[in-house]
């Protein structure tokens, strides 16, 4: 694969994100986009089990717990991190077909409650993420930032929980794409200035975003959030592991999600 070429983290360190990643092969790509479809058909009648299938699809669908654990996925992530891995969250960000929603400037930490940057976001496409359709946006260099100032909109076309963005004005002529094809992957620091526009398509375009920690990090305000360990060992105890998915959208890992979103919930609006 073409990413045994690549100085993944001397690429990382140097620009704050490395594009494209060969993760997945179309036909394992559309599968995951299969399972994902076909979970969303099953709740689309429940608002909030939806809103939980796009924030916990790795707790709730088998194979979305197994794209955590992917090699290629360790492969990418483990030169920055190291070996011990955990998946602090594992959301979809879903643009539907001709959708103006889209994701404002932020980074990503910024309201984490994380008490340190040992973060890399790993977004794997499952469908066309091309400029047309809204791919992310990245400022390289810009991780160098510790967090600046944010500002909250809660605009209802922005995919972000409080439609944060950055009180930074962001020249466009220091921005690159990075278009993806179903399968691949970009990964990013969490200091890293990103966004991404609507989707001018004919097709949805549909991403997972997976945040990996070090097992050392742990929230400020001492909360044990879900994750998933998925490689290495956790020798700090500062999250609650997350079992395997016990089914495909099973009631017991709906009633697990229920709880963590609660928590995360006072995490990520303290403030607002």
């Amino acid at each position: 694969m073409r990413n045994e070429t690549l100085d993944i983290r001397g690429d990382y360190e140097k620009n704050g994100y490395v594009s494209p990643l060969d993760i997945l092969t179309p036909s394992e790509a559309q599968r995951l986009r299969d399972d994902f479809e076909r979970a969303e058909d099953a709740v689309s009648g429940d608002s909030q089990r939806l809103k939980l299938l796009y924030s916990y699809p790795d707790r709730l669908i088998p194979s979305f717990d197994a794209l955590l654990r992917h090699p290629n996925v360790i492969a990418a992530v483990s030169p920055v991190l190291g070996p011990d891995l955990m998946v602090w969250s594992g959301a979809l960000f879903v643009k539907e077909a001709r959708s103006p929603k889209i994701v404002s400037w932020h980074q990503d930490l910024t309201y984490w409650g994380l008490d340190d940057a040992q973060e890399v976001t790993c977004w794997v496409a499952l469908s066309e993420a091309s400029e047309q359709s809204g791919c992310m946006r990245f400022v390289p260099g810009s991780h160098q930032n510790r967090i600046v100032p944010h500002v909250d909109t809660f605009d209802e076309n922005n995919l972000l929980s409080r439609g944060q963005e950055i009180a930074v004005n962001v020249d466009e002529a220091d921005t690159v794409a990075a278009a993806l094809h179903a399968g691949q992957a970009s990964i990013h620091h969490g200091h890293l200035f990103h966004a991404s526009g609507p989707n001018q398509t004919n097709d949805r375009r549909i991403g997972a975003a997976l945040r990996f920690i070090k097992p050392s990090m742990k929230h400020k305000n001492g909360a044990r959030t879900l994750v998933a360990l998925v490689s290495g060992q956790d020798e700090f105890g500062h999250f609650e592991i997350a079992p395997a998915p016990r089914g495909f959208l099973h009631e017991d890992d709906f009633a697990l999600c229920r709880q963590d979103a609660d928590r995360k919930k006072e995490i990520l609006f303290e403030g607002a």
